[in-house]
């Protein structure tokens, strides 16, 4: 849909929220649509530079690292006028079927395993849902229900 001189995602920032909220559905369409592709761009780009700067300085940063006797975490080093700073996070997962037999053999023992692992309950909505009524009325006191941010996607109808 080409519309001339309307607003383009650069304008808005100069613009009230309120006199945006006006415009027309298919221009908030247009913005909407734009601001993808610019997100979309910018994610892009970045990767490519993320995989540059990851080409660049891994072997360096992994060489320190090693030195220091750690596998993750940040270390930091010159190039030039340019202090780089590596991060490497350390992502632990647990297996949750084997922590669940490891608390019972702690609790079998006589100890209290709530001094070793944080316990946690999570109930899937959608399981939630499937339960009978007097499963769910049962667990109704523990349940809140919260709102997350709400989204809006518009497309235009017309070709």
């Amino acid at each position: 849909m080409t519309i001339p001189n309307r607003p383009r995602l650069a304008d808005l920032l100069q613009m009230p929220v309120g006199e945006v909220a006006q415009f027309s559905p298919e221009i908030l369409a247009l913005l909407q649509e734009e601001a993808e592709e610019a997100l979309r761009r910018a994610k892009c780009q970045k990767d490519w530079l993320d995989g540059v700067l990851d080409r660049r300085y891994a072997h360096i940063a992994a060489e320190l690292r090693s030195r220091e006797g750690k596998d993750t975490g940040t270390v930091r080093f010159d190039d030039g006028p340019v202090t780089v700073v590596a991060d490497l996070p350390k992502k632990v997962e647990w297996d949750q079927e084997a922590l669940a037999a490891t608390v019972e053999r702690i609790r079998a023992i006589g100890d209290d395993p709530t001094e070793y692992v944080e316990t946690a309950f999570k109930v899937p909505e959608r399981k939630y849902g499937a339960w009978p009524a007097h499963i769910r009325a049962a667990f109704e006191s523990a349940r809140t229900v919260k709102t997350g941010k709400p989204t809006f996607t518009l497309k235009s109808n017309t070709p």
